[in-house]
């Protein structure tokens, strides 16, 4: 052992690696190999340090070791060739640091009988990982074993970036949408991963249910603070830590827009930044396929208003902490559910309307079978000092058109009431889709404006919609109609709502039901026939009024 040296022209031949430590043993690791542990390994300087991550084992006694190392090497040593003066000793410790060494082992029994104090105290001052190794080792056993594990490691790491790259690839060339990049990244990760713009608001998340509400309020200020530690760290020149959110940027061709964050979670064996940067290729390739078109925020702001609506979500906390993470203020603003239709309306106009007017929306294209094909659910925030007045909803409804004089005379805004909270918000969502969905007339050009708060019937029908009575109650009355209609392909439910849609006025209810009023009358008197009841009557026409409402509520 004592005669162990090394030729200082000579430096530590070791693979090139990249930067990043993911995958790499650590020294904590390295000590539970069993060459090593046969040496009876005692840690005298641990803790955090033992969490260094090793490139390489070096094999040296010479005190000018240090300059001929890169870093992270684990150096192995039986100290013969240290100086003995124990400022240089501490002095050669300090060396160690600062080219960067991930460990010391010093083994005992021939050249020290004992781990020298000022070794130890140096060691400990400067966070290095010192371990004493009791009985004597081969070191070329020892060094093999350590070199396979990390060779064994890197292999297994240049296997999963390139399944890594080949997924994400694949994922790139089928133009599959941001979100689902999302999701396959978190999956891969076993991470939460979140999607934002530059504007720090998120374009798609995958996140545990139960971790929302944390995750999500104030996440802004969050992600900012985030954003300025990370370009802290690679100014100094530092990673992450495993308790912070890693972020790399979504770019191309000198464009930036947005970036990738993933929470902390467990080690890949392909890197987590590397996995990461992957998913950030696909979706930037995705951004140059989309060309001028934004969607990113069609994509997903539909995917968040088609889940609220569908009630996918834990709660009202956690989905108003997402709500609000997207971009949409709810505290302390006017909220509205609002449906277009007349025309297709982009998620951006509608956002862009509604700065217009100092607020902020989320769009989402309606059920096919619901308003109308081209029926788009909006959900309007506004400050609380802005009143949404016929005049606002018109020059609401100019911005939406962005011009378009056709879709402008087209357009027709059903405007839920006003709420305070998503809980309301919602209503007032199912309130405008209830209002879109009965039968409209214009009686003049441009934008028709038709609010809930003008039809009481409807909201109280929206209100109570999940109400077993009042679903039973529609069902028995239109019962006959219903079975009539599917089994010729009939016309009377339509008939029956232009009729209700015009009381006391059968020539406008011939004509929004595009018959003649030979055949519309028939059709009358068939349903008076068929339902048993008398169609001049008011309580009557106000119970099937009711009925039909229910069923335009709960038909999708």
């Amino acid at each position: 052992m004592a005669d162990r040296r090394e030729d200082e022209a000579i430096q530590t031949n070791r693979p090139v690696l990249e930067p990043a430590d993911d995958g790499l043993p650590t020294v904590r690791e390295i000590l539970t190999i069993p060459a090593v542990a046969q040496g009876i390994p005692e840690v005298l300087s641990g803790g955090d340090a033992l969490d260094a991550h090793v490139r390489w084992a070096h094999v040296s006694d010479s005190a000018g070791v240090a300059r001929l190392l890169n870093g992270g090497e684990l150096l192995l040593s039986t100290g013969s060739g240290w100086p003995t003066d124990p400022g240089e000793l501490t002095a050669f410790i300090g060396g160690l640091v600062d080219v960067g060494v991930a460990g010391l082992v010093l083994e005992l029994g021939v050249h020290y009988r004992y781990v020298p104090a000022v070794v130890e105290t140096a060691a400990r001052e400067h966070g290095l990982a010192l371990v004493a190794l009791h009985r004597e080792v081969k070191f070329v056993t020892l060094t093999e074993a350590v070199h396979s594990r990390i060779i064994s490691v890197q292999t297994a790491a240049l296997r999963a970036r390139d399944e890594v790259r080949e997924r994400f690839t694949a994922l790139a060339l089928r133009g599959s949408p941001p979100d689902f990049i999302v999701q396959q990244l978190a999956q891969t990760l076993g991470a939460a991963v979140v999607l934002e713009n530059l504007a720090h608001e998120v374009v798609a998340a995958e996140v545990p249910l139960a971790a929302e509400v944390e995750l999500f309020t104030r996440w802004e200020s969050r992600s900012r603070a985030a954003h300025r530690r990370h370009d802290e760290q690679r100014r100094l020149g530092g990673g992450a830590s495993a308790d912070e959110w890693l972020i790399v940027p979504v770019e191309a061709r000198g464009i930036r827009w947005g970036h990738l964050i993933a929470l902390p979670g467990p080690a890949h064996p392909a890197g987590s930044t590397s996995v990461l940067e992957q998913g950030a290729i696909a979706l930037a390739l995705g951004r140059l396929a989309d060309g001028a078109s934004d969607e990113w925020v069609r994509i997903g702001r539909q995917r968040l208003v088609d889940g609220l609506l569908d009630g996918r979500f834990a709660g009202l906390p956690a989905a108003s902490a997402r709500i609000e993470a997207a971009g949409l203020p709810l505290e302390g603003a006017r909220l509205f559910g609002v449906v277009a239709t007349g025309g297709a309306v982009t998620a951006s106009a509608a956002d862009a309307a509604a700065r217009e007017l100092g607020g902020r929306a989320l769009a989402g294209a309606a059920p096919e079978s619901g308003a109308a094909p081209t029926a788009t659910i909006v959900l309007l925030s506004l400050p609380s000092s802005r009143v949404f007045d016929d005049a606002a909803v018109r020059a609401f409804a100019s911005a939406l058109a962005s011009g378009d004089a056709v879709l402008l005379d087209r357009l027709v805004l059903a405007v839920g009431s006003e709420a305070s909270g998503l809980d309301a918000l919602l209503g007032s969502v199912q309130e405008a889709v209830d209002l879109a969905r009965g039968p409209s007339s214009r009686s003049a050009r441009g934008p028709v404006v038709r609010r809930s708060d003008d039809r009481p019937l409807m909201r109280l029908v929206t209100a109570l919609r999940d109400d077993h009575r009042l679903l039973e109650h529609g069902e028995r009355m239109l019962e006959p109609l219903i079975d009539y209609d599917l089994a010729r392909k009939g016309d009377l439910l339509d008939v029956l709502g232009a009729v209700l849609a015009h009381p006391g006025n059968r020539t406008a209810a011939a004509s929004a039901s595009h018959l003649s009023r030979s055949v519309f009358y028939q059709r009358l008197a068939l349903i008076g026939d068929l339902l048993g009841v008398d169609l001049d009557d008011g309580e009557t026409l106000t119970a099937l009024h009711l009925a039909l409402l229910v069923r335009r509520s709960v038909v999708r």
